[in-house]
């Protein structure tokens, strides 16, 4: 059996039901998931849909929010009594086989395999029950996991968690009333950590709406859920803050709640005193595995759409320029002639992709969506995905210290790559540049490397360059917006940069398979 707890350390992407990703055993986020199983990826393909609406499960009225300085109320008892019919405890049997490829020692493994003759009647018993080398076949595991979910509508559609589900054979609700009913994976999109669940039968379930309104830091939130397994458990805090970026995802755009969540409740709703969603609980900070008050939940306004995408299609399709981006710094912005650190600079546009066909260049800065500001990276990858294939967009883009639009459709986001690492560079043909505490050599001299760019062969761990990420490995494409071949070349864009009054010279990078930008100071060369 594996730890239950979904684990997601600061900056790393989240995987599914009971997968541990920490690194670390320091403060880490962890999943409010309890069970016992291991993650396999459940893809998502992801389209454009409306807003999901619904109305409240009960006729009883609930006090609405009368001024901005709302104080808190004498009692949640009201909300909760309203709203906790609609929430359930989610029980799941997943399976998964076990590996025995890593585990020399493991009695199905195949370097135990024992060593029989052909003709011995005991290689007829390991040949039957083995694979078609006689090697034996891993065996199954099973296990449980368990979490959160709520209703969203009366003829049985529930929402929860996708790392609550995944790898699911068999999913069970246990409703408020005690009452144990059988469900589907109607879909799920790992991207948003997302799962919308259909009870096999049965209808008029009570069920609970999604708010309309984005809630303000210091509004009070209610958290229902299955914490350990325990069922229904009601705790209470305030918003904290929004649009966290946890490192799980593109996507991240969390509320953080310090209503107190632990592990199972995973899935579960995060109320307004209103009984109106807020929030779907997925993940915690922690250096313990329990609540510390730093909780994070799915914002209603991202769930509505993922959703209602799942309930139509079973898939959510999003938009796809195609291109590598990256944030805007002071030096990038002084190295581009841009007033403001805001936009998303392309690294690279992938070939054959919209922004590509559409004649969207390295070096470009892409400040706007259809007349809208972006601010970073985050919020373009985010519009871009919201909009979905086939849509027309206009780009405003910063280039050559202007603004142009570029107008294309946007295309389907394709299945993730995996970026792999290349081989480290060999060395030979040295140059140093020791104000940056950088070793150069042409990529040409490397095995496997090619005719353009230059390697970096050292890195001086306390030195400028590392400390603005670069890395050995890394292939430098151009500096200053001119291609290089030569660590000379490099040198010599430096003291043209500096010559000309730049505070930082701009250089395109490739860390395996991806391209990126970063600026070094002018000052640092002599």
């Amino acid at each position: 059996m594996t730890n239950p707890d979904r684990k997601i350390p600061v900056q790393s992407s989240g995987q599914g039901s009971g997968a541990s990703l920490a690194r670390r055993t320091t403060p880490r986020l962890r999943a409010a998931l309890l069970g016992a199983v291991a993650a396999v990826a459940i893809g998502g393909a992801v389209a454009e849909t409306g807003v999901m609406t619904s109305t409240p499960l009960h006729a009883a009225q609930i006090a609405p929010k009368t001024a901005p300085d709302q104080i808190a109320p004498g009692s949640f008892a009201d909300v909760v009594d309203h709203v906790s019919p609609a929430v359930v405890s989610v029980k799941v049997k997943v399976t998964q086989a076990e590996d025995s490829s890593d585990n020399g020692d493991s009695p199905t493994s195949p370097r135990s395999m024992p060593n029989i003759p052909k003709d011995d009647p005991l290689y007829r018993f390991f040949k039957q029950f083995g694979d078609s080398n006689g090697n034996p076949r891993p065996h199954p595991r099973t296990g449980m996991a368990q979490g959160s979910g709520f209703f969203i509508s009366s003829d049985g559609y529930v929402v929860t968690n996708n790392h609550v589900v995944e790898n699911a054979t068999d999913v069970q609700l246990t409703l408020n009333d005690g009452r144990n009913v059988s469900a589907t994976v109607v879909g799920t999109d790992k991207k948003t950590d997302l799962a919308l669940l259909k009870v096999k039968s049965g209808d008029n379930y009570p069920y609970v709406p999604f708010t309309d309104h984005t809630p303000r830091v210091g509004d009070w939130v209610i958290a229902v859920g299955n914490p350990f397994g325990l069922g229904g458990t009601v705790t209470a805090g305030i918003v904290s803050a929004r649009g966290r970026d946890i490192g799980s995802g593109p996507y991240d755009d969390f509320l953080q709640i310090d209503a107190p969540v632990n592990r199972g409740n995973s899935g579960g709703p995060t109320f307004n005193t209103e009984g109106q969603v807020v929030g779907i609980n997925t993940a915690i900070f922690s250096p313990s595995g329990g609540s510390v008050g730093i909780g994070f939940a799915i914002p209603a306004e991202v769930a509505k759409d993922v959703i209602a995408a799942l309930k139509t299609n079973g898939a959510v399709a999003r938009g796809w320029l195609g291109i590598q981006i990256q944030p805007v710094s002071a030096e990038i912005a002084d190295s581009l002639g841009l007033k403001e650190t805001k936009g998303a600079l392309v690294s690279e546009p992938q070939k054959g992709s919209p922004a590509s066909d559409a004649g969207i260049k390295s070096g470009d800065v892409v400040t706007a969506v259809n007349g809208e500001t972006v601010d970073g990276p985050r919020e373009l990858s985010r519009k871009i995905a919201a909009m979905g294939p086939d849509k027309k967009v206009d780009l405003s883009v910063w280039r050559d210290g202007n603004t142009k639009t570029v107008s294309l459709t946007l295309g389907r986001l394709p299945a993730d790559k995996e970026a792999k690492a290349e081989a480290p560079p060999a060395q030979e043909d040295k140059a140093q540049l020791a104000a940056l505490g950088l070793t150069l050599v042409p990529s040409s001299v490397v095995p496997g490397g090619s005719k353009e760019g230059v390697t970096v062969a050292e890195v001086d761990p306390d030195g400028v360059a590392a400390q603005k990420g670069l890395s050995v490995g890394d292939v430098i494409l151009e500096a200053g917006g001119k291609p290089v071949s030569r660590p000379s070349e490099i040198t010599a864009a430096f003291t043209a940069a500096k010559k000309d009054g730049q505070k930082a010279l701009l250089l395109r990078v490739k860390t395996g398979d991806n391209v990126h930008f970063l600026a070094l100071a002018t000052k640092s060369i002599g």
